[in-house]
């Protein structure tokens, strides 16, 4: 059975505002997009991917732009922000939500997996968030969302380097919103569960592999593990991040809010 989004069809504090989502030609952050988009924001979604971009700007429409961009790299994020900057005219929003994962066994990781994992995961929200961050000072307003993870809360076997770069983006999240209160700015992350994308699919298949199961197995397993009994859809994290944006939760800053269906609750 399809998510029912509870977000009312128009939030009018959003009307007219700008985002900038990276990772958001596919997945989690497609669904961001379009989720601001039907709240009246105007996004310009950017993605390693520039055609993933383009599609996903065109499908979701509402003036969306697309924008390439490596979060790896500052001098790509700085472009990448100016660029949306220009499209936009302003910016009011950051999704810092481009993500990556493989899976091995901890004793076998490599350095290669590692790093890749923490260029990404968590040098890519630390420097969206700073640079879009050092914007929102100047104009003295902004609100950013950071795209965590379940692995963010409890270690995850098989995910060592990936829990690992996810709690390093709570923590971020964390010190970075406590720097910015006082400024006027609200920083928080989203913690999603077993969300039914295309990364979660590669995955299926590796933890198959490593664990010797069948991949039906694994998605089972998943869903066992889910009181609500079912797999997490990209639009179940995007309407609490819709939520995180609007002024419905203006005196929350610095959290991790769970999105898992109950697979963690504290």
């Amino acid at each position: 059975m399809p998510a029912v989004s509870v977000i009312p069809p128009v939030l009018a504090e959003l009307a007219g505002k700008r985002a900038f989502v990276t990772g958001g030609g596919a997945g989690i952050g497609r669904a961001i997009a379009a989720a601001l988009t039907r709240q009246g924001v105007v996004v310009a979604i950017g993605d390693l991917d520039p055609d993933a971009a383009r599609q996903a700007a065109e499908e979701i429409g509402g003036g969306a732009a697309a924008v390439a961009v490596d979060v790896r790299r500052r001098d790509s994020v700085e472009a990448a922000f100016a660029a949306a900057l220009e499209a936009l005219g302003g910016c009011d929003i950051l999704i810092a939500n481009a993500g990556v994962s493989t899976m091995q066994h901890a004793l076998d990781l490599t350095d290669e997996e590692w790093d890749f994992n923490f260029s990404v995961n968590a040098r890519g929200v630390f420097l969206a968030n700073q640079i879009a961050g050092r914007h929102f000072v100047k104009q003295g307003t902004g609100c950013i969302v950071n795209t965590a993870s379940l692995a963010a809360k409890v270690g995850a076997p098989l995910l060592a380097h990936y829990s690992a770069s996810k709690f390093a983006v709570l923590g971020w999240t964390q010190a970075f919103a406590r720097e910015l209160a006082p400024k006027g700015i609200r920083v928080n992350a989203v913690c999603p569960g077993f969300v039914k994308t295309g990364m979660q699919s590669r995955e299926v298949e590796w933890e198959a592999h490593l664990r010797q199961v069948t991949p039906e197995r694994v998605v089972a397993d998943y869903i066992a593990q889910t009181p609500l009994g079912r797999l997490e859809l990209p639009d179940d994290v995007a309407d609490v991040v819709v939520f995180l944006c609007s002024d419905q939760a203006r005196f929350m800053t610095g959290q991790g809010v769970n999105v898992t269906g109950g697979v963690y609750m504290t």
